[in-house]
Order: structure tokens, then sequence, then C-alpha cells
């Protein structure tokens, strides 16, 4: 559908910034809908990139290995003081540094090249569901569950894709690191005989109670955390939503001056956050006493437990340092898990809050599901007029607004929607847009027709005024029919700016953004032009002969045009007027003009001139 605006509709489904502790399930909705990445298109991609990073990730550990063994070699040396061995030693650190600094570059390139394709796939399928049958704009009128659906699509799916990868590559990295060093340790270490009783692979069972002791510890204290960030996570969502909202309404806020009352509003929505916030660094704050703690203890705790086998004579100065090296590669990597206590707690809260998007869009069509499954059909119309058949318009939640309408539009016809306040004149239109969905009945449209839609604040698309005024067709247009528009439309003082790049929508009055409104309609005629309120910005002279062009320059176009403001009626047809009934609902009355109008058009013809 050519839009030549959209629908204005204030966004007010933000809710309190809280967390659903029930649903853990949605973690796992996540990590099923991502792992999609490896079926279908994307398959081959996802497969190379993932057997790339899982192999540079047992290169990483292949190399930390021969590191760990060069441990040995350079001590043994220096404790024989052999110069010779030493030289060597030290060409060979230098060949191992090489290696292990190319296997970290790749490693790189390889991960977030692999992050940003798993990012761009999962993007493109929430945009896809987001923006398809109209359901970014049906979330903001039902008020769904998931507020800000373009931070979850952006920060959160960032977050949850580039974690995820952090965490597959620890644990794999992990569980490689622990059997490999192990191995080492339990053949370095050797046996502790104490008393007579010979206790093989003693190291191997000292590194093990210690992670143990440890990941408990950190388990223990960690445990809250993730709640504690989820609910950080959600604090932080509302306050970019409300700080936004400030912005896009920044004009309207200072001129009624309830600047004072916004800053108040967002220094409680602040406070809230910061008190979110300060749970989190608690929280946080407990769990450093035992990982800080173990940094200083880790290393120490091989060299004290080796130490009697190397005092013994049973190990080597190389094979302490050794072993000491591979008790802390162990000790690391089953502590992996409680060092990425915060770090999984994020994921858990992006994760969550994806999955949340993905509730909410079901919830929007369990909705339109509501009432056996109807809704107002969109259909391909049997000739070239509009077809209402049996049309009703409801609310979302089931109440009525426009009772059973059976009308024809012809080709050409310009129809004047008139009605009380709140009788559905809008929403009747939004219906006829293929946005509204809720009622029952068919709509039907010419086949092929291109639809445009008129409201009462057009968009502007971020880029040129040129860009702004063939939106969103951006066909090319020649420069004379370009400036002739603009001209008969009033606005020849941006003629020459045509080519600058601005906020045209902050930068044009409301009657200038009207007056554009307008003329790209007549660069770009559509077959049927919808219009809500379109000229209320401008005075009753521009008014005239905007609609005076409707009338004459677009003879063709079939228009449906909702407006109150008098003599609206000379430049329509017909009049469809919504008047409430006994039930409380509209229903639509049809009355066509006569020649009186013609009368009155060649009178106001005469007095513009």
């Amino acid at each position: 559908m050519n839009n030549v605006g959209t629908v204005s509709a204030e966004t007010v489904n933000e809710g309190p910034a809280t967390v659903d502790k029930a649903d853990d399930g949605r973690a796992r909705r996540f990590l099923a809908a991502a792992l999609g990445f490896w079926k279908g298109d994307a398959k081959k991609t996802a497969w190379l990139y993932s057997s790339a990073f899982i192999a540079l990730l047992l290169l990483n550990v292949c190399a930390a290995l021969a590191v760990n063994r060069w441990n040995k070699l350079f001590f043994d040396s220096l404790e024989r003081r052999d110069y010779g061995a030493l030289g060597l030693n030290i060409a060979l650190i230098l060949g191992l540094t090489a290696i292990s600094a190319t296997l970290a570059v790749l490693m790189i390139h390889v991960r977030m090249r692999f992050q940003l394709r798993w990012r761009t796939w999962l993007v493109d399928r929430a945009l896809a569901r987001w923006l398809s049958e109209r359901r970014f704009y049906q979330m903001s009128i039902v008020g769904a569950e998931a507020a800000n659906p373009e931070a979850r699509i952006s920060e959160d799916v960032r977050l949850s894709i580039e974690l995820l990868v952090d965490f597959a590559g620890g644990v794999i990295n992990a569980v490689v690191s622990a059997l490999s060093f192990i191995a080492v340790l339990w053949v370095v270490g050797g046996a502790l005989t104490i008393g007579g009783v010979s206790i093989p692979g003693y190291m191997v069972i000292a590194c093990v109670l210690y992670c143990a002791i440890t990941t408990a510890g950190m388990y223990l204290l960690g445990r809250p955390l993730v709640t504690r960030v989820e609910e950080k996570a959600a604090a932080e969502a509302r306050f970019r939503y409300e700080l936004t909202r400030v912005r896009e309404s920044a004009e309207a806020i200072a001129l009624i001056g309830g600047d004072g009352d916004e800053r108040a509003k967002l220094n409680e929505t602040f406070g809230d956050l910061a008190r979110r916030w300060t749970r989190v660094i608690v929280q946080q704050g407990r769990m450093t006493w035992l990982s800080g703690s173990n940094m200083v203890l880790a290393p120490v705790i091989p060299l004290l437990i080796g130490a009697p086998n190397y005092l013994s004579g049973a190990m080597s100065l190389g094979s302490l340092m050794q072993a000491a090296a591979a008790f802390v590669a162990v000790q690391t990597a089953l502590n992996w898990l409680a060092d990425n206590a915060l770090r999984l707690a994020d994921w858990f809260a992006s994760a969550r809050r994806v999955a949340e998007l993905d509730d909410a869009l079901e919830e929007l069509d369990a909705r339109l599901r509501t009432g056996g499954g109807a809704t107002i059909r969109i259909g391909e119309s049997p000739d070239d007029a509009i077809h209402f058949r049996d049309l009703s318009v409801s609310q979302y939640d089931g109440r009525l607004m426009i009772e059973e309408t059976d009308t024809t539009v012809r080709p050409g016809e310009k129809v004047l929607i008139k009605g009380f306040s709140g009788s559905g004149k809008s929403t009747l239109i939004r219906a006829i847009a293929g946005l509204w969905p809720w009622g029952s009945g068919e709509i039907l449209i010419p086949k092929g027709a291109k639809l445009a839609f008129m409201p009462q604040r057009p968009y502007f698309p971020l880029g040129t005024l040129r860009d702004a005024l063939l939106y969103p067709d951006a066909e090319d247009v020649p420069q004379e029919e370009i400036e002739t528009a603009l001209m008969r439309c009033g606005l020849e003082h941006l003629i020459p700016d045509l080519d600058k790049e601005r906020a045209w929508s902050n930068e044009l009055s409301g009657g200038e953004q009207q007056r554009l409104a307008f003329a790209r309609a007549l660069v770009n005629p559509p077959d049927v032009l919808i219009m809500d309120e379109p000229t209320s910005a401008l005075d009753e002279l521009s008014q005239f002969k905007l609609l005076e062009y409707m009338r004459d320059d677009l003879a063709h176009v079939t228009v449906l045009h909702v407006g109150h403001r008098p003599g609206l009626e000379h430049f329509h047809t017909r009049e469809m007027n919504l008047a409430r009934t006994g039930s409380g609902a509209a229903e639509a009355q049809q009355k066509d003009y006569t020649a009186a109008q013609e009368f009155a058009w060649s009178v106001m013809n005469w007095l513009k001139r």
C-alpha cells in the first residue's frame, strides 16, 4: 500500500518495569527459536561459522597445552642453569606467542562475524513478524505486554546472541581445557604418600574439591542475581522509553509548560532504576568477596600442595610450575560458570525480553481470533468499485462501534465521512486501509489498486525533502512536475531545499506538512486516497485550493475523506454520516449531494478570484 502518511497513534502501552518471575520457560523458548539459524536458508552459513568457531577453540586449547609444556622445559633448564636450553626455550616461547596471537586474531574475526550473522538472521525474523500484517500498529492499540519492541529487537537481540556465542565458546573451552589439563595434572602431579598410603592424582582431587567449594559459594551468593539484573534491565527500558516520549513531544510539553512535571516523572523513574541498580551492586559485591579471594588463592594453592613432592625430590621445579599452571587452568575451567554469573544473568534478562515480544505477538494473534475468528476481511473487488459488505467495526475488546454497513463507492467518487466524536470515523478508514482488523464483514478493493493514506499529521522519512515528497515510491519524477506541485500547494519557498537533508517533521509547520502531503498526491496520484482530517492545520482559503486540486486534478481518484470543518461538502459527491443507533453503535447513513453544490462551487470560485 502506498502510504501518503502514517496513522498517528500515541503509544500508551509502556507498563511498569516488572519481571514475570514465574515464566522461566521464556529463555528456553528463545533458545528454541534462535537455534532455527541452523535450519532453512541460513544453515550453510550457520554450520560454516560454528565449525570454524569450534575448530579455533580446540586449536587455542592445543596452544595453551604447548605453553604449559614450555613451563616445565623453561624452569627445568633454569634449575639446571643450562644457558643453551634457556636460549632455545626463549625462541620457542616467541614462536608459541606468534601462533597464539594469530589464533586470537582469527578467533576475534570468526566469533564476531558469527555473532553478527546470527543476530542478522534473528533480527530479520523478528522484524518480519513484527511488521507483517500491521502488527506493529495493532500492538500499540491493544497495549501488548512487550513494551518497547524496538529496544527488544535492537538491544536485547544483540545482547542475547553475543552472550550466547560467548557462553557456548566458554563452555566448550572449559570442558576441553578441564579434560586436557586434568590429564596433565594427573601425570605431572604424581602421587602423594602420607603415612605410607599413596594417593594417586592427589592434585586433581584437591583441584576438584577446591572448585566445588568455590562454585557452591558463587552459586549461593549469585542465585538472586538473575532476577536483580532482569529487574534492572526492565527499568532501563522504561527510562529510555520515557526520555524518548519527552523528545518526541518536546514542542507540546514546552507550550503547555509541562517540563516540571516531566522532570518529576523522569526523576521518579530514574530513582526506581537507581534502586534496582543498587540491588545488583549489593549482590555483585557479595560475590566479589569470594571471587576476589579466589584470584589470590588459586595460583598459590597448587604450589603449597605440590611443595612436599618438590622438597622430597620427587618433582622437579619445572614439573611443579607445570602442575601449578595446569591446576590454575583446571580451576578456571571448572569455575567458569560461577565466574560468569553476572553475564549469565544479563543473557537471561535479554533472552526473556526477546521471548516476551514473541509472546505478545502470539497474544495479539489470539485476540484477533477472539469471537470465533471473525475479523474484517480485505478482499478483491469484482469490479472497479470499493464495496462494503456487512461491515461492522469493533474495538479490540469486542465493543461494537459501527453496525453492519453495506455500500459501494464508485470509481472517482469523493465521499465525505462525517459523524459525532467517537463514532468511529477514523477507525473506519483505518479498517479500509487494512490497519484495523477488529470487526466483521468485508471490504473489497479493486485488484491492483494503489492506495494512499493522508493522515492529519503526515509521516516524513529521514533524508532529503525530495525523498519526503516522493515517499514511499521514490520514483523518478521530473523536476518541473515537482516544482509545479510545490508551487500550487504554496510551498515554492521550499524548492531550493529539495536536496537538503533535515529532520523535516520538525522543520516544517503543521500546515506546511499538510500541504506537502497534498503535493505528494499530485506528483504520484493513487487510485484510492484515504484522508483523515488532512486540512485541520490550514486556513479556509488554503483548504479550498487544495481540495479543489483533489476534486479537479485527481478526478479519477476515489477519495474517502474524514472531516468535520464547514465547506467540505462542496468538494465531494456523497456523504456518509455515522449516526448513533439505539444499541449505542453507529450506522452509516448515505446522502448524495445535489446540484446545489454545483452552484456553491461556482460561488466559492468567484469569491476566491
